[in-house]
């Protein structure tokens, strides 16, 4: 979620808020966050309204995918990694190849629709629906905070309550239901 991209994603300003909800759940449930910026030099860094604190790594790529040999290394740091959460731009470029690499490596991924785009509705919704058939989970961020606490028990429970009181942006993907 680049400053150059943000004139052009369908519904940028959504998926910004988005991602800031799940950053935010992140850092109450203590889970590791890895970040790559699509070459920075010519499309900018993280936007602003991302608070990137806390985040295991920040890391500058050309690839579209984000399975480089730090983001192994930082996930292997990580005990008993299973599955990953994406989100970010674009759903069908930098997300969608993510996804493929890691589901052949055996992890299991979470796409947040909520939270990720393209400067295309047609391809954010084709990538969704080819993402979801090859078994990826395509899911909401309100579906993925609640599953990550899993009981109204859980000690951060009213932490992450708060996050999801108001209804996160439906950006852009009620229209396509």
């Amino acid at each position: 979620m680049q400053e150059r991209f943000r004139p052009a994603i369908k519904y940028f300003g959504d998926i910004i808020s988005v991602g800031q909800r799940l950053l935010q759940g992140a850092r109450i449930l203590g889970i590791p966050v890895i970040v790559t910026e699509q070459y920075p030099k010519g499309l900018g860094s993280t936007v602003q309204e991302i608070d990137l604190t806390g985040v295991k790594l920040v890391l500058p790529k050309t690839k579209f995918s984000m399975v480089l040999p730090e983001v192994e290394a930082a996930l292997a740091e990580i005990p008993g990694v299973r599955s990953v959460v994406l989100f970010g731009v674009e759903t069908h470029v930098c997300i969608q190849q993510t996804a493929l690499e890691l589901v052949g490596r055996g992890i299991e991924v979470h796409i947040v629709a909520d939270a990720t785009s393209s400067r295309s509705m047609m391809d954010r919704m084709f990538a969704l629906e080819r993402l979801a058939r090859t078994g990826i989970i395509v899911t909401t961020s309100e579906a993925v905070l609640l599953q990550l606490v899993a009981d109204k028990d859980h000690p951060k429970f009213k932490e992450v309550q708060n996050l999801i009181k108001a209804s996160a942006p439906e950006s852009g993907l009620l229209s396509k239901v």
